[in-house]
């Protein structure tokens, strides 16, 4: 693991402006009253791009980390041929983040999660070395983290809703210091969330920080960046499909810095992210310009969240994008970076999204994952309605890709829960349980 020193950027609360050090695991402005996220501020303002050896931490200058970890790859970004084609856009640019050697993209968890996973792992200090990281996930963040500490020995629960066990399948066996809970069939990732937070109530403990994270978001920048130094510019418009908004939020952070850096435009991209129908609750808010979210009952969430089962079903294929108290709200989150940019917030649906499926397999030959395809339905949805310029610069992120390839003649290993839990638990067995398996 080669070193890095941890005195490259600072701290700044997005509410006060404030700038602090980071004393390690910092998620938030202690002297802040209000909720907001902070952001990391870099010594070097304009990006010195590493060789494609160092993987993710090619992009190192702008990564608040402590080390370079082992294994990690970075997204690539290529031109569209037959897909800009088939749409009519001349300028459509593909950052991809999975499975496909032939583009260069070798993710093996075929995710772009791994960019967080990456990034929040060497961030870790010296004084949690004898703690246990706390991930909830809806499915793909789980195996990302699941891959990175496992292969790195660092000691790791996770907090997974049963229903989406599917989504931890691994190459290899993983490292006993990775342990899984899961919330019994029926939950959703806020279950998942409401498992973790239980345990993060013991000392043995601590919180990864989700989009409070900078290590997280500046990971998951790496998307723009890549776009960004393919292109030669800042593009016009960004397109991702969104659970809680974190990767358009980072985007928005990553444009910033690159306008600074002064070398890519001074532009911002709007940002278009979409949610897939029904589980649509901050397309609710954002069409009635509110910052606060709409009130959204448990069960009606729970229903709308579930995994698909069958064709007439009115629930999401992206079970990925299923989170009820995404960052929305607070200062530098979600609402702020669409109304710098003067974004949208689109709706796909299930058809929508298959339709779209299937056409990039048929026309850039990699399989993709749901929530990338609700992405790429909102983008030909705007493009029919004459909402985007043919010539405009556009980056699609699709975030992951090339699962069927990763699988061909592999035996897959799947991670089993240590225990489950019912969707109202008992914070003290939780915890006695918990505590239990890494003793």
């Amino acid at each position: 693991m080669n070193m890095i020193d941890p005195t490259q950027y600072k701290l700044k609360c997005v509410k006060t402006d404030r700038e602090f050090a980071d004393e390690g695991w910092m998620l938030d402005d202690p002297q802040c009253k209000e909720p907001s996220l902070v952001r990391t501020v870099y010594q070097k303002r304009q990006i010195e791009v590493k060789s494609d050896d160092y993987g993710l931490y090619k992009f190192a200058d702008w990564l608040p980390v402590r080390r370079m970890l082992e294994g990690s790859a970075a997204p690539v970004t290529y031109k569209s041929e037959a897909l800009a084609a088939r749409l009519g856009l001349e300028n459509l640019y593909i950052t991809l983040s999975g499975y496909c050697p032939s583009r260069g993209a070798t993710m093996t968890t075929c995710s772009f999660k791994e960019t967080e996973a990456y990034s929040v792992c060497a961030r870790i200090d010296e004084r949690h070395a004898d703690k246990v990281l706390v991930v909830a996930s809806a499915g793909n963040t789980a195996r990302a983290f699941a891959k990175v500490c496992s292969e790195n020995n660092i000691r790791l629960l996770l907090a997974v809703p049963y229903d989406n066990l599917s989504a931890l399948w691994f190459e290899k066996p993983l490292n006993p210091c990775v342990k899984l809970i899961a919330c019994e069939k029926g939950g959703d990732y806020f279950d998942a969330i409401n498992l973790s937070n239980i345990a993060l109530k013991s000392p043995m403990f601590y919180a990864e920080g989700g989009a409070k994270n900078v290590a997280r978001r500046d990971g998951m920048a790496t998307t723009v960046l890549s776009a960004a130094t393919a292109i030669g510019r800042i593009p016009d418009y960004y397109f991702q499909a969104v659970g809680s908004g974190t990767g358009a939020i980072a985007a928005w952070e990553a444009n910033m810095r690159l306008i600074e850096d002064g070398r890519f435009g001074d532009n911002t991209m709007k940002l278009i992210v979409s949610q897939n129908a029904p589980f649509v609750p901050m397309y609710d808010a954002w069409r009635v310009d509110s910052r606060e979210m709409l009130p959204y009952g448990a069960a009606k969430a729970r229903r709308d969240a579930e995994p698909y089962i069958g064709p007439d079903a009115e629930i999401i294929d992206a079970k990925v994008l299923s989170n009820r108290k995404p960052p929305y709200s607070l200062a530098g989150g979600l609402y702020d970076a669409l109304k710098a940019s003067g974004g949208d917030i689109m709706v796909a649906t299930n058809a929508q999204a298959r339709r779209a499926k299937k056409i990039f397999l048929e026309t850039e030959g990699i399989d993709i994952y749901s929530a990338p395809a609700v992405a790429l339905a909102s983008l030909i949805k705007m493009k029919d309605e004459g909402r985007i310029d043919p010539s405009a610069c556009i980056m699609l992120n699709i975030t992951g890709a090339g699962e069927e390839l990763m699988f061909r003649g592999k035996e897959l290993h799947y991670l089993k829960p240590d225990r489950v839990f019912p969707l109202a638990p008992d914070a003290e067995q939780v915890i006695a349980a918990v505590e239990a398996m890494f003793e």
